[in-house]
């Protein structure tokens, strides 16, 4: 199934969030929807997070070159290794 979708699976160090780009994404999050911010209610904490994730997806492009220094960038990976 993997190689039919041209899916990789990339094992990342256990103390290695900085390279899950998810992590990346929770960090813009978090900044720009909700720190400094004081929501009276989870209800305009959850319109703040929509709104942010609506202009995020907007604007958004795929993601390359993410970590060009780490040395796993730079690993040469066997074809259809799982």
């Amino acid at each position: 199934m993997l190689a039919a979708n041209d899916i990789e699976l990339v094992f990342l160090p256990t103390h290695g969030s900085w390279l899950n780009w998810i992590e990346s994404e929770f960090a813009a999050l978090r900044y720009f929807a909700l720190n400094g911010s004081d929501h009276r209610s989870h209800g305009e904490q959850n319109a703040a997070i929509g709104a942010y994730i609506r202009l995020r997806n907007a604007r958004a492009e795929p993601k390359t070159n993410f970590a060009p220094t780490h040395p796993s960038a730079r690993t040469q990976y066997p074809i259809k290794a799982a």
